[in-house]
């Protein structure tokens, strides 16, 4: 029977560590600052900004957010953007995706300070990413939070082969840089590549960020691997399910997270000490 990656408990010690370094410093007389940016009405979105201001309030973070109508246009969003730039209270600033098909995502992301770019996708941060540059810089909030899970196995990266379905800017790419970085050797899967069922069996760590609900089987997953489940999909009944057959594929596997209670946490805590992290830095690296 595989370990299960309890992303719940992992992300509440996570954020216990946060609460700690939060109050250590207000106690130098400084408070780290979250801006999140809401463009429009998409339920989803405003279920996951609310979630990620109130678990800042809980941990001492000071927390604004600028709503939006889904008719803004994109001198307006950047005009926020910049105000957020500007304001000595704010360390990390979020603009929440996806926004209205309008206005032009990456061009705003752009326009977020680097050094306030707390979902790390910013594309000089990115670069730093992928060129493994030394010093600080924030990586995307899933994929780190990835990382730390996996840290929490013990994983041996340095020759793992990993396999990553799905090439999103979110997850899939990111995660990339940072497995490689760690010397893993790592394969990804798009809609088009051939043989994914074939290269998934290859894998000794598989992460599924597909939207694509139980899109993997057991027979596509070799025994004994570690399986990342980053997907989140409704089903028509109302329940909850991942990209894996989590019932068919946990018997083989090493260790496998669940859905919900396992990725999802533990973005929203990476994201909480990567605010910190802003904040630390802002002092260290000026």
């Amino acid at each position: 029977m595989a370990t299960l990656i309890d992303g719940k408990r992992l992300a509440q010690l996570e954020n216990d560590k946060t609460a700690r370094r939060v109050a250590a410093l207000r106690a130098s007389g400084i408070t780290p600052g979250l801006a999140v940016i809401l463009v429009g009405d998409d339920p989803a979105s405003q279920v996951y900004v609310r979630s990620k201001q109130r678990k800042a309030r809980e941990l001492g973070i000071y927390s604004v957010q600028t709503t939006l109508p889904a008719t803004a246009q994109q001198a307006e969003v950047a005009a926020v953007i910049d105000a957020y730039n500007h304001d000595e209270r704010i360390h990390a600033i979020l603009v929440q995706s996806p926004l209205p098909a309008h206005l032009d995502e990456q061009a705003l992301v752009a326009m977020i300070d680097p050094a306030k770019d707390v979902d790390g996708f910013h594309p000089l941060n990115v670069g730093k990413l992928y060129n493994h540059l030394p010093g600080h810089y924030p990586v995307a909030c899933t994929p780190r939070g990835i990382i730390t899970m996996l840290d929490t196995l013990n994983f041996e990266y340095a020759g793992a082969r990993a396999v990553i379905v799905g090439r999103s800017i979110l997850v899939g790419r990111p995660l990339q840089a940072l497995l490689v970085n760690r010397n893993a050797t790592v394969t990804m899967i798009g809609r088009r590549t051939k043989a994914a069922a074939a290269l998934m069996k290859t894998a000794d760590l598989l992460v599924v960020a597909a939207g694509q609900p139980q899109l993997v089987t057991a027979a596509m997953v070799k025994p004994g691997a570690v399986v990342i489940d980053v997907g989140i999909n409704r089903l028509a009944d109302g329940h909850l399910v991942g990209d894996v057959d989590f019932a068919a594929v946990e018997p083989l596997a090493q260790a496998i997270t669940p859905v919900p209670g396992g990725v999802g946490p533990m973005t929203i805590a990476s994201l909480m000490t990567q605010t910190v992290d802003l904040a630390e830095w802002s002092q260290t690296d000026a």
